[in-house]
């Protein structure tokens, strides 16, 4: 179980965090440090002394509480007969229709004396589920017959000066053309090791070193050997299996998830060092068990890990989400304030917009008794704090992806528990404008909108089991897109700047002008056609794709008023 404590100085966290994030003010690129960042956190004495005593009323003494660097979330294990007492409620198991389980008390209490110092408890109400932004299209089984032999021979041996045409093929896209066509491919990072990046798996997945190896040697000879190189974290026995899988792992696709998102950053960054955050805490569920040995949440697990870490990547990769109607919105809030804290901290976090346009077809209704049509946004692109990525396809010109072979659209939409961020308005508001009446009632007119930019996020190539896959979903942009943004760092490091940190302000001021802006297809889903693509922002593609070269000049030239 673990606590959320509430802190008046969250307040200021969130004042500080624009300022460092914004090109116009002289605070921009001052992050701040770990500790800066605790203490704009951390609870009042009151707050921790009330809920401390409230625990020691009921048997728990501080003996067996453990806290995040900040002290505002406190953990301790209990049986669930005990967290049913102490919070007056009565735990069940819930099976989702995908077979998958979980154990969830839909509503509990505290004492009033507690309301304003506790934000939440967990695991409680929440039915999120972290579910991994992938689509399987169909196996592979040899790189020739989606690679032309001259393909193959670039990419071992690029010739100078390739073009687009040359190095990507709609069937197949591979590390060569995404270089190639978001023009990193000339680019040889200057500072790695000072620059890093980094990418979470949860829910068992983990990245297969001799899958990865295969996959760089194919399409990345050079940084084949960064396959056994890069880091991985254990958190909370996270996932880490580098076995061969079995039958039943076979079946379920495990790893795909997590070899696409290493092999992509690999085949982009290298040699930037890689960090893997492979996190525990939904472990598989027997159905005559009484209950799991844990079933806290991978995100809330996972920051109270990197806050509590002195150095971290300055870009992380997220390709996990779920419908944001399945978190309890003061939880998701909570979390949403510590991604603000890594933001604040020069972090730049992520994150997939989903696989189901605004909402897989049949499933759009709400979940509050009422089953109203509605669309259904994403958990936790809706967070105003992190960097949402669309999906594209195809290269002349790019468009919004779309596959119906599997029913693979990108996402899209705004968030029903976080309002438009300042920082939208100039764009978004117009946006919603155009749309008229069109999906009336459907989506919140004023939520934060998402995605915010996108990348190529359709028929990738990955090795998987020994074998060349091809994965749709935004699990492929998210990463592709880190990557370019992670060279970004590089150059500005490099250059005695700092890393780009939380985007969005910069992005939405200046950035958005070094992005290729999208103009085809929309986020089809919920039996209609879902928000389109326009010029300018929109809520299926952002402001569109990166450009590396001008992204770079873009962000150097934002530190020229404050060296």
């Amino acid at each position: 179980m673990v606590i959320a404590n509430p802190s008046a100085i969250t307040i200021q966290l969130l004042i500080i965090l624009p300022l460092v994030s914004d090109p116009d003010h002289h605070r921009y690129g001052d992050h701040l440090s770990p500790d800066e960042a605790d203490e704009l956190v951390k609870p009042s004495e009151e707050t921790l002394g009330l809920v401390h005593d409230w625990l020691l009323e009921n048997g728990i003494g501080r003996d067996r509480l453990t806290y995040s660097s900040a002290k505002d979330w406190v953990k301790l294990s209990l049986p669930i007969s005990d967290v049913e007492r102490l919070l007056d409620t009565r735990y069940s198991v819930y099976k989702h229709e995908d077979g998958t389980h979980l154990v969830r008390a839909p509503t509990w209490s505290l004492p009033t004396h507690l309301h304003k110092h506790i934000d939440t408890i967990q695991p409680t109400n929440s039915f999120f589920r972290g579910a991994p932004r992938k689509s399987n299209v169909m196996p592979v089984e040899d790189s020739g017959k989606d690679m032309s032999e001259a393909q193959r021979i670039n990419a071992v041996n690029p010739p100078a000066n390739i073009t687009v045409a040359q190095a990507c093929n709609v069937s197949a896209v591979t590390p060569l053309c995404l270089r190639t066509l978001y023009g990193t491919i000339n680019y040889t990072p200057k500072v790695p090791g000072k620059n890093k990046i980094g990418l979470t798996n949860y829910l068992n997945e983990a990245n297969n070193r001799s899958d990865v190896f295969l996959f760089l040697q194919q399409f990345r000879p050079e940084a084949a050997q960064a396959a056994f190189e890069f880091s991985i974290e254990v958190i909370n026995n996270g996932d880490n299996q580098q076995t061969p899988d079995n039958a039943t792992q076979l079946a379920e696709g495990k790893d795909l998830e997590g070899n696409l998102d290493a092999e992509t950053i690999l085949g982009i960054d290298y040699p930037t060092p890689l960090i893997a955050y492979n996190t525990g805490g939904s472990p598989p569920f027997k159905p005559d068990d009484n209950t799991p040995t844990d079933t806290n949440e991978p995100y809330l697990t996972w920051l109270q890990y990197v806050l509590a870490q002195p150095d971290l990547p300055q870009v992380i990769s997220t390709s996990y989400g779920d419908d944001e109607q399945t978190v309890p919105e003061a939880y998701a809030r909570t979390v949403c304030n510590q991604f603000a804290k890594l933001g604040a901290r020069g972090i730049s976090l992520l994150f997939a917009s989903g696989d189901d346009g605004v909402g897989p077809d049949g499933s759009c209704f709400t979940n509050d008794g009422k089953n109203t049509s509605a669309f259904l946004p994403s958990f936790p692109d809706g967070c105003p704090y992190v960097t949402s990525v669309g999906a594209t396809k195809n290269f002349n010109p790019e468009v919004v992806a779309f596959d119906p072979r599997n029913g693979f659209v990108s996402g899209g939409g705004f968030s029903n528990y976080f309002g438009r961020p300042a920082y939208q308005d100039a764009v978004v508001q117009p946006y919603v404008a155009s749309l008229g009446n069109q999906f009336a009632g459907l989506y919140n007119k004023q939520g934060r909108g998402y995605p915010d930019i996108a990348a190529q996020g359709q028929l990738f190539q990955t090795v998987w089991n020994g074998t060349i896959r091809r994965l749709d979903g935004t699990s492929a942009s998210t990463p592709a897109a880190s990557a370019i943004l992670a060279l970004v760092n590089d150059a500005l490091l490099a250059a005695g700047r700092k890393p780009l940190g939380f985007l969005n302000p910069w992005l939405y001021k200046r950035g958005y002008q070094a992005f290729t802006d999208i103009l085809e297809g929309s986020a089809m889903g919920c039996g209609t056609s879902g928000f389109p693509a326009v010029k300018g922002w929109d809520a299926v593609t952002g402001f569109g794709t990166p450009y590396f070269p001008k992204v770079k000049a873009a962000a150097l030239h934002s530190y020229r008023s404050y060296p």
